[in-house]
Parts: C-alpha cells; sequence; structure tokens
C-alpha cells in the first residue's frame, strides 16, 4: 500500500528532520563534502548516482529516516554538522574585516546561468562556472552577494553519443521537488510572484530560493498555471529557441529580476550583469528610480547607472545578442511611453550606433553602466576593440573598459587528496582571506608529496572513466564485451591527457586530429604510454561542431586507438570534477583572440595538473615556461588553415620532446623531478592567483564599494547630483561645436596654445598635449585679451617625446563623470 501526501509530508515531524533539510538544502555541502556521510548512509546508491542531498532525503524511507535521526552515533554527526555550519557563518569574514564601514550592503548579481552543483542542472558551461564560482567565493569572504537567475524545466540539454558516433540531444524535466530550492513565500504562506506584463498579456512567475553557503540565489521561472501554455515554456530550455523566446527570457532575468529584489524589500546599491543578457535591469531599476523621486528618465538613468557594473565575456562582435527593432517594439513600446515616459526612439538608441540598426544588448548594458569590464587582460584589448564605435575617436588604449580576470572557487574543485595536501600545508582558512601568503608555502612541499598526489589523483580518474564508459556503452547499447573491456581501459600510470570544452570550431578541438598517424605513434610508444580523456558538447544547432565529434569517434572506433583514447559523453560537472582533478595535462586550443579568459585550465592548477594552451585568454598572461607549455606567437592569424597546421606541427612537437620525456624522465626514487618542478611551481604561482577568491576581492574593491558610494552620492536628495549632471553634460553637448583650436607655438620647450571656447565655460574641460607614449594635462594661463571667449594654455614638451608626434586636444573636465558616460573629444588638425 502507497503513502499517501500527508503521510509522506509527516516527515518533517520526525525530530532531527529540520538539521537535515537544513544542511540538504545548503550547496555549500557541493563544496564542503563534511555531509556526504549522511546521504551515503540513507540511500548509498542514489547518492553515488546523483550526487543530490535533497533527492536523497526526499526519496528516504520514512521509517528509514526515524531509524538514523534516533541512532546516537548519526544524530550526533549531524548536531556536529549543524553546529559546524553555523560556526562558519558566524565568524567574521574577509569582508567584515577589511571593509567594517563600507556602504556596500547589497551586490544583485544578474546571470542567464549558475553552475553550483549537479543537483542544481540550470547551466551551460563557462558563463555559469563564472557566476557560480563567484557567488560561492562570495560566501566564503562575506562579500554581500546575492544572484539573481532564472529557473529552467529543462535546463540546457543532456548528450547522448549513438553507435555512430552521432551526438543526440535529450532534455530531461527538472522535477523541482527534486532540487536543493524553496518556494519563495510570504509571511502568510502565499507563495511570492511576480507579475510583468508583456505584449497583449500578463506573465506571472514564480520564486525560489537557494541556499549557498551564507548567500542566497534567487530564481525565477515561468512555468506557473496562470500563464498561457505557450507562456508557461519561456523558461523551459537554457539558450534554446528562437530569438523572441530569448528576448521574452531577457525580459524576465532584467525586469522580472528587479521586481522581484522590490518585492523582497532588497535594493541593492550595485547591480552587476554578468554579459548582456540582464541589460533590462538598467532600464527596471531607472523607472524604479522614478517612482521615488519623480525625476524624469534621463535623470533617474544617470543616478542608477553609477550602480551598474557591466562584465562582457564575449571576444567576438556577433556573441552580442541583438534583436530587431521591430521585436523590441513589439515588447517594449508601452513599457517605454507608459512606465518610462520616453520614446519607443528613445529607448532603441540606448541599444542601437545609428536609428535602424538592430538593439545590442551590450550597448544598453554599457550605456546603463558606471564600469564595464572584460575578463583577462588580453579581453580587456579584445572589447576595448569591439567597443570602439562607442567612443568614436578616442584611442583605443583610452576606451573605458577595464578587466578583472575570472578565476575558479578552489575548493569546489579540488580532489580529496589534494585538499588533504593544502590543508595540511596552508591551514584550514586558506581560502577565505587574502591567498596571497599561499605561494611560499606550497614552494616548500617535498618531491614525494606532489607526485603521491598526481599519482592518487590519476588513478580516481582512471577508476571513474572506467565506470562511466561502460555505462555509457551500456546505454548505447554495447556488446557484453565491449563493456566488460571498459572495465580495463586506459592506465592509472601512464601520462594522462585532458581535452574537454564545447565542441565549437573556434576552439579547434581538432587539431589533435591534424595529422592521425603521428598522434597515434605519440601515443603507442610502448616504454612511454600516453592516454586521452576527451568530453564536450556541441550546441545542437551547430551542425560543424556536431561533425567535430563525429570525427573524433570515428578515430576513437579504430582498433590500434580505443585503448588510448576516450571520449566520455554528457559532459556535466562531476565528469569535470574527476578530469581536472586527475589529468597530468590539461590541453586548450582556441584560436586567439577568441576565447575570452577560460577556467577550465584553472581548475586544474590546484590539484597539480599542467597547461598545455595556446597563448589566448587567462593563458596569455598566466604561462611562463616554469609552469607550463604554450601555442602560439601571441598574435592574431584569423581563420587561416595553415596556421592551424602549423600549430598542430607545434602541439606535437611539445609532447613530443618536452612533456613526455619529462613525465617519464625519472629519478632514482622513480619521481619525473623536472615534471614536478613545473607542477610545484604552477600550484604556488597560478592557484591563488586564478582562483575566485582573488576575483572576488578585485571585484569589490575596484568596482563594487566605488560603484556604492558614487551611487549614493548621485541619488542623494532625490537625485539632486544626477539631475545636474545632466544638464551640465546636454549644455556641453549643445555647445561642443563652438571649441576651436586658435595659434599654437612650440618654442623654448614649451608647448602654448589658444583656445576659442564658445560659451563654454574653462573649468569644463581639459585642454591636454597627447601622444602615445603619454599624454600631459596643458595648465590654463587665462583669457586672451580683448577676447574673453579665447583662452590661453602652456605646457612643458616632453623631453622624450618629438614634437611631430605632439597632438593637442580637448575632453570634458567634471570630477563626477568619465569618458563612459560622456565621450565627447576634439582633437587639433
Amino acid at each position: 500500500m502507497f503513502m499517501n501526501e500527508h503521510e509522506i509530508c509527516q516527515r518533517s515531524d520526525i525530530p532531527g528532520y529540520d538539521s537535515l533539510e537544513g544542511l540538504a538544502l545548503n550547496i555549500r555541502s557541493s563544496w564542503n563534502h563534511c555531509t556526504d556521510t549522511l546521504w551515503n548512509q540513507l540511500e548509498p546508491e542514489l547518492w553515488d548516482l546523483t550526487r543530490n542531498p535533497w533527492a536523497v532525503l526526499q526519496t528516504v524511507s520514512r521509517d528509514k529516516l526515524r531509524a538514523k535521526l534516533t541512532d546516537p552515533t548519526f544524530i550526533g554527526l549531524v548536531n556536529e554538522l549543524v553546529k559546524s555550519k553555523k560556526d562558519a557563518f558566524s565568524a567574521p569574514s574577509w569582508f567584515a574585516k577589511t571593509h567594517p564601514n563600507a556602504l556596500l550592503k547589497t551586490v544583485a548579481y544578474f546571470s542567464m546561468e549558475f553552475m553550483l552543483s549537479e543537483a542544481l542542472p540550470i547551466y551551460s558551461g563557462g558563463l555559469g562556472n563564472v557566476a557560480g564560482d563567484q557567488l560561492k567565493a562570495a560566501s566564503d569572504l562575506g562579500v554581500p552577494v546575492i544572484g539573481i537567475g532564472l529557473l529552467y524545466s529543462q535546463g540546457y540539454f543532456r548528450q547522448f553519443i549513438d553507435k555512430n558516433g552521432d551526438q543526440k540531444e535529450f532534455y530531461p524535466y527538472n522535477d523541482p521537488g527534486q532540487l536543493p530550492i524553496k518556494p519563495l513565500r510570504l509571511p502568510n504562506g502565499e507563495w511570492l510572484r511576480i507579475r510583468i506584463p508583456l505584449p497583449g498579456y500578463a506573465l506571472w512567475l514564480r520564486t525560489w530560493e537557494v541556499h549557498v553557503g551564507r548567500r542566497r540565489l534567487y530564481l525565477l521561472d515561468s512555468n506557473d498555471i496562470s500563464n498561457e501554455p505557450i507562456h508557461r515554456g519561456i523558461t523551459s530550455e537554457l539558450y534554446g529557441g528562437d530569438k523572441e523566446l530569448r528576448l521574452q527570457q531577457e525580459l524576465v532575468l532584467g525586469i522580472g529580476g528587479w521586481r522581484l529584489l522590490e518585492a523582497l524589500g532588497m535594493i541593492p546599491e550595485v547591480c552587476h550583469m554578468n554579459e548582456g543578457h540582464a541589460a533590462f535591469v538598467v532600464l527596471e531599476r531607472a523607472y524604479h528610480f522614478m517612482k521615488q523621486t519623480k525625476q524624469p528618465f534621463d535623470v533617474a538613468l544617470s543616478a542608477m547607472r553609477a550602480g551598474n557594473l557591466f562584465t562582457t565575456h564575449t571576444a567576438v562582435s556577433a556573441g552580442f545578442d541583438r534583436f530587431s527593432p521591430d521585436l523590441i517594439a513589439q515588447y517594449l513600446r508601452d513599457y517605454a511611453t507608459t512606465k518610462l515616459q520616453i520614446s519607443l526612439e528613445q529607448l532603441l538608441s540606448l541599444g542601437q550606433m545609428h536609428p535602424g540598426d538592430d538593439f545590442n544588448m551590450a550597448y544598453l548594458a554599457i550605456r546603463g553602466s558606471g564600469f564595464v569590464n572584460g575578463v583577462s587582460q588580453l579581453h580587456g584589448e579584445v572589447s576595448r576593440h569591439l567597443f570602439r564605435d562607442l567612443f568614436p575617436r578616442f584611442p583605443e588604449k583610452e576606451i573605458p573598459i577595464d578587466y578583472v580576470t575570472n578565476g575558479v572557487h578552489v575548493p569546489s574543485w579540488d580532489s580529496a587528496a589534494s585538499d588533504e595536501l593544502w590543508e595540511e600545508s596552508c591551514g584550514h582558512e586558506r581560502w577565505l582571506g587574502k591567498t596571497e601568503e599561499l605561494e611560499h608555502i606550497i614552494r616548500a612541499l617535498p618531491d614525494e608529496k606532489i607526485w603521491d598526489l598526481r599519482n592518487r589523483s590519476r588513478t580516481a580518474l582512471v577508476d571513474y572513466a572506467r565506470t562511466r564508459l561502460a555505462r555509457q556503452l551500456a546505454a548505447r547499447g554495447a556488446d557484453a564485451e565491449d563493456i566488460e573491456k571498459a572495465k580495463t581501459l586506459l592506465d592509472p600510470n601512464a601520462l594522462t591527457l585532458g581535452f574537454a570544452r564545447r565542441f565549437a570550431e573556434y576552439k579547434r578541438p581538432n587539431l589533435l586530429l591534424d595529422d592521425e598517424e603521428r598522434f597515434l605513434r605519440l601515443l603507442r610508444q610502448k616504454d612511454r604510454p600516453v592516454q586521452l580523456i576527451i568530453a564536450g558538447k556541441a550546441h545542437p544547432k551547430d551542425g560543424e561542431g556536431h561533425a567535430l565529434i563525429r570525427r573524433w569517434m570515428e578515430f576513437i572506433f579504430r582498433a590500434d586507438v580505443r585503448a588510448s583514447v576516450i571520449f566520455l559523453s554528457d559532459y556535466d560537472m562531476v565528469l569535470t570534477e574527476y578530469m581536472v582533478q586527475g589529468v597530468d595535462v590539461w590541453i586548450n586550443t582556441p584560436r586567439r583572440p577568441w576565447e575570452a579568459s577560460g577556467t577550465s585550465g584553472m581548475k586544474v592548477l590546484v590539484n597539480g595538473g599542467l597547461n598545455l594552451s595556446e597563448l589566448d585568454g587567462w593563458w596569455a598572461e598566466a604561462y611562463a615556461p616554469e609552469v607550463g607549455w604554450a601555442l602560439g606567437d601571441r598574435k592574431e592569424h584569423g581563420n587561416d588553415p595553415n596556421w592551424d597546421k602549423q600549430e598542430a606541427s607545434v602541439l606535437y612537437d611539445l609532447l613530443e620532446q618536452q612533456v613526455i620525456p619529462e613525465f617519464y624522465g625519472r629519478d632514482q626514487r622513480g619521481i619525473p623531478t623536472r615534471f614536478i618542478a613545473k607542477i610545484r611551481e604552477s600550484m604556488a604561482r597560478l592557484t591563488p592567483q586564478f582562483s575566485s577568491n582573488r576575483t572576488v576581492r578585485e571585484y569589490t574593491e575596484k568596482f563594487y564599494l566605488p560603484a556604492a558610494s558614487n551611487l549614493l552620492q548621485r541619488s542623494a536628495n532625490g537625485g539632486e547630483m544626477a539631475k545636474q549632471i545632466v544638464a551640465w553634460k546636454r549644455s556641453l553637448e549643445e555647445k561642443w561645436d563652438q571649441l576651436q583650436f586658435g595659434e599654437c607655438k612650440f618654442e623654448n620647450g614649451q608647448c602654448q596654445l589658444q583656445v576659442q571656447v564658445g560659451e563654454i565655460l574653462p573649468k569644463d574641460i581639459e585642454v591636454e598635449l597627447y601622444a602615445e607614449a603619454g599624454t600631459c594635462k596643458m595648465q590654463y594661463k587665462g583669457a586672451v585679451s580683448n577676447n574673453p571667449h579665447a583662452h590661453n594654455y602652456q605646457t612643458a614638451i616632453p623631453k622624450d617625446i618629438s614634437r611631430e608626434h605632439l597632438t593637442a586636444r580637448i575632453v570634458p573636465k567634471h570630477d563626477r563623470i568619465t569618458v563612459l558616460e560622456c565621450p565627447l573629444i576634439l582633437w587639433q588638425k
């Protein structure tokens, strides 16, 4: 006889259940594994398959729960874990100790996806990885960040490779009852639902809460029974559907996300947009300020942009979301005219370079932000180039786009063996504050400990890969003999290479296959075997990506290859963890400069893995000969097949002449000392530098704290400062054409210049002498006699710059406005 719903719910009446529920519903368990033993005791098979504490707790029988929660040993462990969690959350954090009087109280981090745990599959890859790892680091450091995202009922697709080597896509249902989330409820118990108007109907959004350590992630989904069936599917798939569906999702994220914050009474000082998908929050936040202050839209935008940060991850112009003006008009015409009280044309201009252009979400984000950044040093340069049209006539290096290089949440990606080694060496709180002092500690590690770490981690990967491949083959309908052989493939002592990422042409995943026979010889050396584990998905609509996977499968199907190369399908967080923990060398071959940052190679650092990568993204600033190997010449070669062939040859050379000899060059102890030396330096130098601990501290001090201060100043007194700024900027723009250069003299090491300012006040402009090597401000020397509109300026000529390389220019001067907000400039002809 089955239990009814009332009987099932009675499990919450079991003494001790609430404590278990609190542990199961906190994603902290995905990086602090001290609760693993609880779930393994309750439902070991389900735990092994899902690593989902909440699913285990929902599945286990009431009788077993009651028995366990009356077992003194079990309940003692539960109480100990609850106390440990409470102590961790109440301990003084880095943020509280370092910035005790900060004006910053809340940062709302908007992202289309968050990769937090395999138990919550609402992510695709890199963008979600960055968002999830930064939210976890914010918890560790006590930075007051909350996440805003979408709950996808199907998420990103799950991958299956069939007998022919073709990728098939499946979309299993994400049952909310099996996910570590809870509905947000009002004090009276009613489910908090958010209403946003769309053309001809109101869309109702359900709301959910996820505990991420001491932080929170709030999710919205459209699968509300009040919605029309077609609209209930708006949040069904991540990166699925057509342009209209994408626009609907981005309206839900930006406008719905802000309205959720309002409903929760959590009005942030800073809104951090992780890519342009969330840019509609710029509009809704301004509307919120308009309602509060009765200020017009331009003043509200000026006030609120001070507290907005836009992080772009896109390395090519085609990667930005664009929507036709007609589609924007269909969805936002009424919103513009009735809410924002501006014309549709004014709204469209925020996302266009020219009237009639498609509406670019990145342009809206830039025009609505006080800070903009790329995600690596190189990507900052690439982004300045991509957005140069928004800042006409400015030198590219002066375009106001900064960078913060991504990092990974180290506790989420280290192996048990790695965690043990780092804790023993650096202490329990090594990732809870500054990490700079860790470098010298790791450099002192003996060879034996590092080599033991590598052997244990590689063996764990081989064991997992065999099990997963056998299960994969069984699902494919393979012969029993092939399934059994899979359980013995790979060698836990062989040099193990890893290659896992999205299969897209620009990532060049098939570079290793440029010369199949040479690659095979490299793999099959009798005394120095090499093995390769591959994983990755192609976008469902990317036929070229599908073909790249198929070619790898054709290679792997060869009888002389099967023992050395395996493809593990359905690349997810669990597989990622095992791969980055176990591989000896991580290979990455993107076409520069198309990888904005990359994070997969960062994950191997803490585990003693080494990188062999293109000098692109993060590796362009991380690489040194002491820490790994590099491809490329730090130049861009476009989509050049000849260059690809050259780099493939270099890749084989590096493997044959450096990587393999160093791995197998053992001393009398059987330890590869040259290989270990690289590992030690990579672990010491790069792990702290490319951790999300450093990244979040940098975001906090470089952007969050200044943005909070700027916002509070601009929004004070009903936005009085913002009102003055708008008036000042409008006046300057109207009069800018009155500026003219007059006589210019170079003599006695000085430059003297006259400027006709018209009705512009000299205090509102900066006159500069510009050269590529540097710029110097010219001193104001007063008005020209008998001509009140002409003024004199003077400066010493830099000794190291020749006169012909100097050009005078004029830019706005205001201590509260940057080029980002007022990109005016006049050059001397």
